[in-house]
């Protein structure tokens, strides 16, 4: 939460010292290392035949990197079993299933059939989620080996990190890894040791600009290249912080990406575009972006709770 704070304030400030030096923020972080952001797109779907549509509409869009993911987080939602929870009665209506055996068994199948279906040109990227133990992740990788992904992201909770050690003498699998840190102290051995290549840090959880670029200067001794968490949850002000960093750094790798709707346009002016799998910030002073807040009031804050995700008996899949 103090971070998320001080984000707002870090932001801001580099928002506003780019206006008052009529000047993009890359500007101040040290001017563009290259013509625009390049980045993945989303592939889901309840099929392997529909997964592998979307990727195809995403090559004729000119992207070179997709990341695949059958049912969105870990296979949610694909499950023909209604679970025993459920059944039961027990916990919330809008609480998720998922069986991670069965997740284990289709992801290796899931690239295989993409992989023959889309071939070898196209980038795919896949994400854990954290969701299933270490050794099954650690295993799961290693089949997944064969299909060359970009990279995998999330093998472990934060909680785990200690099996990093053993997962880069197990493959050569790149790895990402990194949306749930709040502070360097929690990653800065395991990027001196060069144990995953690629950060995936959320600017607002980590505080901002500022410590980003300082993290981002650390990966690039040590071989590690920038991949911020930018999904949908993350507003365009935030996805322009990502860019104007991914502009400005050398070990820039790759930058998710997030289609704007016409109301996020209106609430968000200056929102980022997208032509070919790039992303393309505009060039005015800051940020670039700026908050409508006449639209936005238009939009209240929801109450609704998140989901959570449970095994088959009720139990909590962490984190």
């Amino acid at each position: 939460v103090l971070n998320n704070a001080l984000s707002g304030l870090d932001e801001a400030l580099w928002d506003i010292k780019g206006k008052r030096a009529n000047m993009p923020v890359y500007q101040l972080l040290g001017g563009k290392s290259r013509i625009a952001v390049d980045c993945y797109a989303h592939a889901s779907g309840p099929t392997y035949e529909a997964l592998a549509e979307r990727v195809l509409q995403f090559m004729e869009q000119g992207f070179r990197h997709v990341r695949i993911q059958q049912g969105g987080y870990g296979g949610v939602g694909t499950m023909e079993k209604k679970p025993d929870f459920k059944e039961a009665g027990f916990g919330r209506e809008e609480d998720m299933y998922m069986d991670q055996r069965t997740y284990l068994k289709r992801v290796p199948e899931m690239f295989d059939y993409v992989r023959k279906k889309c071939g070898e040109d196209i980038e795919l990227l896949h994400d854990i989620h954290e969701r299933v133990e270490p050794l099954d992740a650690i295993n799961l990788i290693k089949q997944l080996e064969q299909y060359r992904p970009f990279f995998i992201e999330d093998p472990f909770s934060p909680e785990n990190m200690k099996w990093f050690r053993q997962l880069r003498t197990s493959t050569t699998v790149p790895i990402a890894m990194g949306e749930l840190f709040n502070n360097i102290n929690e990653f800065r051995d395991y990027m001196v040791d060069q144990l995953f290549d690629y950060i995936r840090v959320h600017l607002s959880q980590i505080g901002g600009i500022t410590p980003a670029m300082k993290i981002a200067r650390l990966g690039e001794w040590f071989n590690i290249k920038t991949a911020w968490h930018g999904p949908g949850d993350v507003s365009p002000v935030g996805h322009a912080a990502n860019a104007h960093i991914d502009l400005a750094v050398w070990n820039f790798g790759i930058q998710e990406s997030h289609f704007w709707s016409e109301k996020a346009q209106a609430v968000f002016p200056g929102c980022q575009t997208y032509k070919n799998g790039y992303m393309y910030i505009n060039e005015a002073p800051g940020l670039g972006v700026d908050i409508n807040e006449k639209e936005a009031a238009k939009y209240p804050i929801g109450t609704k709770s998140n989901w959570t995700l449970r095994k088959g008996d009720g139990t909590i899949i962490k984190p």
